[in-house]
């Protein structure tokens, strides 16, 4: 079975990996990526972690971002803009609980679009 994918985009590497560990206490086939930190291993973000994530992720079914600040949202944004694919999709939710659900969500078969409008309607 194919599944959306996630991509989990935060200033931190740690924060990025610690909320991949959470997930997969549970959720063992979505695939998911992280995108945490500089290129240098300091606090802030990157455009090439983010898209070797996309790419990590990505299934046909498609695959969401969630990100933990504004920057890492500007990030994402042109990492999008740079794959040219209409099935990667900034989610506007918490990175740990709007990635969670949506890992759940995934791993139950649901399209892209249901997945958003599930972990998007409590935020």
């Amino acid at each position: 079975m194919e599944y959306v994918g996630i991509v989990l985009i935060s200033h931190s590497e740690k924060v990025a990996e610690g909320v991949q560990e959470i997930i997969r206490q549970v959720i063992h086939d979505v695939p998911i990526a992280t995108a945490g930190g500089t290129d240098d291993g300091e606090i802030g973000t990157s455009i090439d972690k983010i898209n070797a994530a996309i790419d990590s992720a990505y299934s046909e079914k498609g695959v969401l971002l969630f990100y933990d600040l504004g920057s890492a949202k500007m990030n994402a944004e042109l990492a999008i803009e740079f794959a040219g694919r209409d099935n990667i999709k900034l989610v506007e939710a918490p990175l740990l609980e709007g990635s969670y659900v949506a890992a759940v969500e995934s791993s139950t078969g649901k399209d892209l679009g249901t997945i958003i409008q599930n972990v998007t309607k409590d935020f």
